[in-house]
């Protein structure tokens, strides 16, 4: 764009919006367009730093107005990029950071900006808790919308099964709140779509009692192990009580202070735990990781819940180079088995992980067509993750991901969107059933018919005599203000 649009951009949004407005060059620009993964380096012609809803309804109009390239970036754990417009303005949520917990009712109302340790932490104060990322720094909004897994989903459900009501600003500028009472297909939408409906403003949770201790952590064995302690996990799982989530990790031993330093590096297979139970029924459901012998290591016992939410934080740290790729497993079937014990010693770096997660418990038993959220009736979701700190290192951690993803992808299905990288349209559609996809694209056709919201994991609208006969608006900034 010419420099002289990008400054009547500024001058005309910055009459609209009470928050700060960036551009390149500005204090406080490059730490706004950065995301957690360290490969993504996109420059927005404008970044606003929204103060309120107001100021988002604001933007929205502007952008759409004017042609204007539209993302969001409400904390920027965003392995994609999504977040942030090459050229366009991105609205930067991240200083919308109100917490509302209301322990009598067991609900909160929770702004997008917000990051899971910080709702943890408030919702702890009460002894209550919801689904949420099990790395503190992950987002609440982007989470959430893309349905949400977590220490807690086998006993409480998603993430998105827990929302009550979202505020919401559409393409068209306008704030609204979305719960079942009100717009109920939007609200089916925004379960699982992700940020394909507009910029979720507030979000309002159900609170159950967690904590304040758990039983947690993990214990780790040998890579030769591998094949022994995979099938052990498939069969543990079928028949575990839904106060158990334990998940099945491949990975190197982290420098971490936990780890004693002859370990650190040493390819192992995990099995992490958390046990909202009691005591006793703790001991009693985790008696059998006894079966599998004498670990090298073993970090199992009571803890607080805060804790646990912080295991993985290491692998979160910001700047780091990240590239993956997951889906679903019907079953931890024998050929999936086979390909994870072969690989099991070639992870290449300490922050790499090869991750299963359980499904099951209340996650299925949400009705397929109860949430946007697809897959439920999957046993396991799997995902291969790189991480890694220079920028030399690319091409052997993705020949890794690549090499063992072709190994596990017969025995996937779909993928969960929040897991989705650069993919294509096509894996995309793989997150959902085939009747919610065209839900979905129905109800973006008469939320956002123009695809405002693209920079996403992205459903397109579905086809109508408003969207058949549409043409791209072309990128053209008028210096006129909307008002």
């Amino acid at each position: 764009m010419p420099g002289t649009g990008g400054a009547a951009a500024y001058r005309d949004l910055g009459r609209l919006v009470r928050g700060p407005l960036l551009r390149p060059g500005d204090e406080g620009y490059d730490s706004a367009r950065r995301v957690w993964n360290g490969a993504i380096d996109r420059r927005p012609l404008l970044i606003a730093q929204c103060a309120d809803a107001d100021d988002v309804s604001a933007a929205v109009r502007y952008a759409v107005r004017n042609g204007i390239e539209l993302s969001v970036r409400s904390t920027g754990h965003n392995v994609t990029g999504c977040a942030i417009s090459d050229g366009g303005l991105t609205l930067d949520l991240s200083g919308l950071r109100d917490i509302r917990i209301d322990p009598d009712r067991r609900t909160a109302v929770v702004q997008p900006g917000v990051l899971w340790g910080d709702f943890d932490a408030a919702a702890q104060e009460h002894g209550l808790a919801t689904t949420g990322g099990r790395i503190s720094t992950t987002g609440v909004a982007g989470l959430t919308l893309g349905g949400g897994f977590g220490w807690l989903m086998r006993r409480y459900g998603l993430s998105a099964d827990n929302l009550r009501a979202v505020d919401l600003v559409t393409a068209d500028g306008r704030r609204s709140r979305v719960d079942p009472s009100t717009d109920a297909e939007l609200f089916w939408a925004l379960r699982g779509g992700g940020g394909n409906f507009g910029v979720a403003t507030a979000l309002e949770f159900r609170l159950h009692p967690v904590g304040p201790m758990v039983t947690g952590g993990a214990a780790f064995y040998p890579e030769a192990e591998a094949g022994r302690v995979l099938r052990w996990y498939r069969d543990f799982l079928r028949d575990a009580p839904d106060v158990v989530s334990a998940q099945c990790n491949l990975l190197r031993l982290p420098p971490a202070p936990f780890v004693p330093a002859e370990l650190h590096g040493r390819s192992a297979v995990a099995i992490a735990v958390c046990h909202t139970g009691t005591d006793t029924e703790a001991e009693r459901d985790l008696a059998a990781l006894g079966d599998l012998g004498p670990p090298l290591l073993r970090r199992i016992g009571r803890m607080r819940y805060l804790s646990l939410q912080r295991l993985y934080d290491m692998a979160g740290r910001f700047g780091s180079f990240v590239y993956g790729r997951a889906g679903y497993l019907p079953a931890l079937d024998d050929q999936a088995v086979t390909v994870l014990e072969k690989g099991a010693g070639a992870v290449p770096s300490p922050h790499c992980i090869i991750m299963i997660s359980p499904l099951g418990g209340a996650v299925a038993r949400v009705g397929l067509g109860d949430t946007a959220v697809g897959h439920r009736s999957a046993q396991f979701s799997i995902s291969v993750d790189a991480v890694w700190r220079s920028p030399a290192e690319a091409p052997a951690h993705r020949d890794w991901v690549n090499g063992l993803w072709r190994g596990l992808l017969p025995s996937t299905t779909g993928v969960y969107v929040n897991e989705l990288g650069d993919e294509g349209p096509e894996r995309t559609r793989s997150a959902y059933e085939e009747t919610s996809w065209a839900r979905l694209r129905s109800v973006k056709a008469d939320v956002d018919p123009g695809n405002v919201f693209h920079l996403n994991q992205n459903i397109p609208p579905g086809v109508t005599e408003t969207t058949a006969s549409a043409e791209k608006t072309p990128l053209v900034v008028t210096g006129e203000a909307d008002r």
